[in-house]
């Protein structure tokens, strides 16, 4: 009897350790498919962004180094919070003293492609000067806005309007300033304002940094008319939010 019930306490041990044995072999180890998992890993598409800048003085950067002026200054802001493997290249259709005239002869024939991913318009400020008609600015900005909206694929919400810096307190403004500069600087921002907010298109206000030059005499560059590098990254500052959210950015 001892003996038959320590041959059935064997097979009752050995079975045990079987359906043990079995329960352990099921627990998936963590790394066994691990090189499966990386091959089928779907990793992002490198984005090639594609900046164009609409502009006169203000926008080409007279009087400041190529990479000062805003619109690289923002192209290399925007490098920093996007992958490494993204690119971003940038056109600039600019050139000091141009009118809004001259801006649109100057895009209707230059070869651009239609599909930019976020289009910068900083315009107005030699309308003004040259004293052309108001309402010269008043019918062809928003030719301008058309342009920019057809070279963004369509879509208006790839673009920023930028307002017209204010140089009536600048050296070269106040030697002739007749007391009407930034009144009219603010006629014309006011209407591209407008017009921007009716047409649900992103305006961004600069002008007021401009109006502290007397007491940041930095700002200006040393032509003593145009903005300063520093002045053109503190632009930067204010634009650079509504360009990320335009480009899809999403921060962690």
């Amino acid at each position: 009897m001892k003996r038959l019930l320590f041959i059935l306490g064997l097979v009752l041990g050995i079975l045990s350790f079987t359906c043990s044995s079995s329960e352990n072999s099921t627990i998936e180890d963590p790394f066994v498919n691990i090189n499966e998992e990386i091959e089928n890993n779907t990793f992002p598409e490198p984005k090639n962004f594609r900046l164009l800048a609409l502009g006169d003085s203000y926008t080409i950067g007279t009087a400041v180094c190529e990479t000062c002026r805003y619109p690289e200054q923002l192209k290399d802001s925007l490098v920093t919070y996007f992958n490494e493997d993204d690119t971003f290249s940038l056109d600039i259709v600019a050139q000091g003293g141009w009118t809004t005239t001259q801006l649109i002869g100057a895009v209707n024939s230059t070869d651009l492609l239609e599909e930019y991913d976020l289009v910068t318009l900083l315009i107005g400020v030699n309308n003004q000067f040259q004293g052309k008609p108001f309402i010269t600015y008043q019918l062809e900005f928003p030719e301008l806005v058309g342009m920019a909206t057809t070279l963004a694929e369509g879509d208006a919400n790839r673009i920023i309007i930028i307002s017209i810096p204010d140089y009536a307190m600048t050296p070269f403004g106040m030697a002739f300033d007749d007391g009407n500069i930034a009144s009219e600087i603010d006629m014309y921002n006011n209407y591209a304002s407008t017009y921007a907010e009716q047409a649900g298109i992103t305006f961004i206000n600069v002008t007021d940094i401009s109006r502290t030059i007397l007491e940041f005499p930095e700002l200006i560059a040393e032509d003593g008319l145009h903005p300063s590098e520093l002045a053109y990254s503190k632009y930067v500052e204010r634009i650079l939010p509504a360009a990320l959210e335009k480009l899809g950015y999403e921060a962690d």
